[in-house]
C-alpha cells in the first residue's frame, strides 16, 4: 500500500489517503511513531501493525476517559471496552492500565466497602453482593470488608435511627422494619438485638 497524501483532519487526527481502499484516520502520535509520509510504500503487514497500534491507543484513551468520571474494576472496564474492541486488544489495554496503576481492584474494593458500609450502612451480606456485581473477586471483597467486621451493631443502630425509627410503634411496623433490615444485609440475630435495645431505651 502506498500513501498518496497525509493531511490534518481535525484536532490531532490525520487523514491518510492510500492508493487502494478507504482512507485511514490516525492520531498524530501514530503518524509520528511510524514516520508516515506521502509517497511511502508499506507492505500489508506494516499496515496491520499500524492499525493495531492505533486501535490500542484509542481503546486506552477511551478507558482513561471513562476513569475520569468513576472507578472501575478490571472486569467491569474490560466489559466496557469489549463493546467496541476485540478480546485480545482489550486484554492488552487492561494489562497496561494495571501496569500504570489506574486500574487497581484492591483500591477500588476499599472505596466501595467504605461507601456501602459507612455511607449506605449496608450489612456485610448486601455489601458483598453489590461488590460482586462490580466484577470483584471474593478474595478481594473479603479483604476490603474485613475492616468492617466490627461495629456492625453500631452501624445497624444508626440505620434504624436514620430510616426506620418511626415504624417501631406497632408490631406490624417492627416486622416490616426487620424485613427491610434483612434486605440491607444484616443478620436476624443482630437485628433482634438492636431493635430490643432500642425498645428498652425508649420504654425507660
Amino acid at each position: 500500500m502506498k500513501i498518496q497524501a497525509i493531511e490534518k483532519y481535525k484536532g490531532s487526527t490525520y487523514r491518510i489517503d492510500l492508493d487502494e481502499g478507504e482512507p485511514q484516520y490516525l492520531n498524530i502520535e501514530i503518524v509520528n511513531k511510524f514516520n508516515l509520509k506521502a509517497g511511502i510504500d508499506l507492505p500489508s503487514s506494516a499496515w496491520e501493525q499500524i492499525k493495531q497500534e492505533s486501535d490500542f491507543r484509542r481503546a486506552k484513551e477511551r478507558a482513561l476517559y471513562l476513569l475520569d468520571y468513576k472507578d472501575y474494576s478490571f472486569i467491569s472496564m474490560f466489559k466496557k471496552l469489549r463493546e467496541n474492541y476485540d478480546e485480545e486488544l482489550c486484554y492488552q489495554v487492561m494489562h497496561k492500565l494495571v501496569e500504570i496503576g489506574v486500574i487497581n481492584d484492591r483500591r477500588y474494593a476499599q472505596g466501595l466497602a467504605r461507601h456501602y458500609c459507612e455511607v449506605k450502612l449496608f450489612g456485610r451480606r448486601r455489601a458483598f453482593q453489590e461488590m460482586r456485581l462490580k466484577g470483584l473477586t471474593k478474595e478481594v471483597i473479603d479483604e476490603a470488608l474485613e475492616e468492617y467486621s466490627e461495629g456492625v451493631e453500631e452501624r445497624l443502630r444508626a440505620l434504624v435511627e436514620k430510616k426506620f425509627l418511626r415504624r417501631l410503634d406497632d408490631e406490624k411496623g417492627v416486622i416490616k422494619t426487620k424485613n427491610s433490615l434483612v434486605r440491607y444485609g444484616y443478620d436476624y440475630g443482630d437485628i433482634n438485638k438492636v431493635l430490643s435495645d432500642i425498645a428498652q431505651e425508649y420504654e425507660q
